[in-house]
């Protein structure tokens, strides 16, 4: 495709940047728009994913006909099959009336499927069916209905590793990746930064009506150099603060970093063997709270075992132990992990020896480990580091921000946009 033509899809669909690997995203986009082939669009969040699929759409014989995008991620797992598939009437507690799913509406035109890593194993068999054989029965029916749906799909999920785990079937992948587009991460496309910044700045002093802020050449340097593990998200809301808070309006590198710290780095509220939650992906706020949990009963039953030793030795009174040190083991005792304490050294109101102290001590232990408690901590701290913006500690969490209203409710926690 001529740069021309490249071009003008940018400005089309505002699209900022020269890095060759966006312009190769945008090719694949349109060669393959006439074709019925499913496309799979992958790229870390913030990357700009769901501009491809309407590029894709308008760039199609499909272009008059529905277009249709649904965050699989937002709707709950007990009705992500009567939006997709539609329903009966009575075919659940809810159904007063029957109801036609996305696919049925779309029917000759084209649905994005937004983080479609998020669906629960049964749709995605209703997937794969509607993909192989372009055939569903609405949810509460026994009628197999026709219908021909471009499907374009995007996750910023690691595939092939949640097949692994057996959270993504690999036939429905292959359905699916019939035409991969990747979307390169910011951090990738250095000559781009700089743009986006100066396009959001003009964009912020237009509608904030305020004059318009500059980078020095250093400033540049620092922001196209920096990670962005927010990618094109987390350089406008950065465009957006400086935008609004600073007084000077040519922006200096030290003044750049005061929002580009790593205290401003999207980690979660918690941490398990001294490593953040966020190394691990993970499909819902149960399963941070399980890991949370597991990690806790790992730890409780080790120290359960440190005590049960201790108190078999009356010249022990207790121990002084580093964190950061593996898990209890004998070896650990026997080694440099553990240092015991002589009694004759220590003040007696250190000693643990005692029977009904040990008791009470793994009593308050195991009423400490309410999942309820957890998740509500959990949510605590993330509203309180993002100065309770939900859509930001909803990312946090790696939750939909439906869900985290839904939280916030059920808690009743008191929240201050």
């Amino acid at each position: 495709m001529q740069q021309s033509e490249i071009q003008s899809i940018k400005q089309k669909f505002s699209i900022i940047g020269v890095s060759p690997a966006l312009n190769r995203a945008i090719d694949v986009a349109v060669q393959v728009a006439n074709t019925d082939l499913s496309v799979l669009i992958t790229g870390e969040s913030g990357v700009g994913k769901e501009i491809f699929p309407q590029i894709i759409h308008q760039y199609s014989h499909r272009k008059h006909n529905p277009y249709i995008a649904v965050n699989c991620g937002a709707i709950p797992e007990g009705t992500i099959d009567s939006e997709l598939f539609g329903h009966e009437k009575g075919s659940f507690t809810s159904a007063s009336s029957e109801r036609k799913g996305y696919f049925e509406v779309a029917d000759g035109g084209t649905i994005f499927l937004d983080e479609v890593g998020e669906l629960p194993l049964q749709t995605q068999v209703r997937l794969l069916r509607v993909l192989e054989a372009g055939e569903f029965m609405r949810v509460g029916s026994s009628k197999v209905q026709k219908t021909n749906v471009r499907v374009v799909a995007a996750t910023n999920l690691n595939i092939p590793q949640a097949i692994s785990q057996g959270r993504f079937r690999e036939d429905l992948y292959y359905r699916l990746n019939a035409v991969p587009i990747s979307i390169p991460p910011l951090r990738e496309r250095k000559e781009d930064i700089v743009l986006l910044f100066r396009k959001f700045a003009a964009d912020f002093a237009e509608n904030y009506r305020m004059p318009l802020v500059k980078l020095t050449p250093e400033a540049q340097n620092f922001l196209k150099n920096y990670y962005w593990k927010g990618n094109i998200r987390q350089l406008k809301n950065v465009t957006e603060q400086i935008s609004v808070i600073e007084h000077i309006r040519d922006i200096d590198e030290e003044t750049l970093k005061k929002y580009l710290t790593e205290k401003n780095a999207d980690f979660l509220p918690a941490i398990s063997n001294g490593n953040f939650l966020d190394e691990k992906s993970f499909n819902s706020e149960r399963e941070i709270l399980y890991q949370v949990l597991f990690d806790m009963k790992k730890d409780i039953a080790d120290l359960k075992k440190l005590v049960n030793l201790l108190s078999h030795n009356e010249n022990i009174d207790y121990v002084n132990f580093d964190e950061r040190k593996p898990p209890f083991s004998q070896h650990n005792i026997d080694n440099e992990f553990i240092q015991i304490v002589p009694t004759s050294q220590q003040p007696q109101k250190s000693k643990i020896a005692d029977s009904n102290e040990v008791e009470d001590t793994e009593e308050y232990i195991e009423e400490s480990l309410s999942l309820v408690d957890a998740e509500k901590d959990m949510i605590i701290k993330a509203l309180e580091r993002h100065r309770g913006k939900r859509k930001y500690a909803a990312q946090d969490l790696k939750i939909s921000e439906r869900t985290l209203y839904r939280k916030i409710k059920e808690y009743d926690l008191m929240v201050n946009d």
